[in-house]
């Protein structure tokens, strides 16, 4: 799968354009369980196995993990070239629709809603929605806010 390259002039006009998706990706028990570990957050229904398999089929992953993942692959989808730093301004509309079963795989479908000037930058609105392979529902869905500036 080839990343597309976008310069930083052409993305006014690929506003309400789709990016691209990412690879599918495997969410592991041991991904769980680290992120439990970083977050503080060892609900039963993350880190129990036993339990979480009785009550609920098996564990679940954080939410917080499966957005903390788009960093990772958004980088599958697009490069910004001529684009000397940027920065996370915030997320817009974020629901996490659908738990995530540990062991399931995930992709990022990533839309370029709006593009606005910043400043000397641009803020993206990119309609950003994890899929959950073979699910009705994704695992979540957003908008996330992302300011670019021009530069090498």
């Amino acid at each position: 799968m080839a990343i597309r390259q976008v310069s930083f002039s052409a993305l006014p006009g690929l506003a309400g354009c789709e990016l691209g998706r990412s690879a599918w990706r495997e969410i592991t028990q041991a991904q769980v369980d680290d992120f439990a570990a970083l977050s503080g957050d060892r609900q039963w229904i993350h880190v129990d196995r036993e339990r979480a398999t009785r009550e609920r089929g098996g564990t679940i992953a954080h939410g917080g993990l499966i957005l903390s993942l788009m960093s990772a692959m958004t980088r599958e989808i697009v490069e910004y070239v001529g684009v000397g730093h940027g920065f996370n301004y915030g997320y817009d509309r974020l629901r996490f629709v659908s738990p995530t079963p540990t062991g399931s795989r995930i992709r990022l479908v990533e839309t370029l809603v709006a593009v606005e000037a910043k400043g000397a930058g641009l803020k993206l609105r990119r309609r950003c929605v994890v899929e959950i392979e073979g699910a009705e529902r994704p695992a979540l869905s957003c908008d996330w806010l992302t300011i670019l500036y021009p530069g090498a």
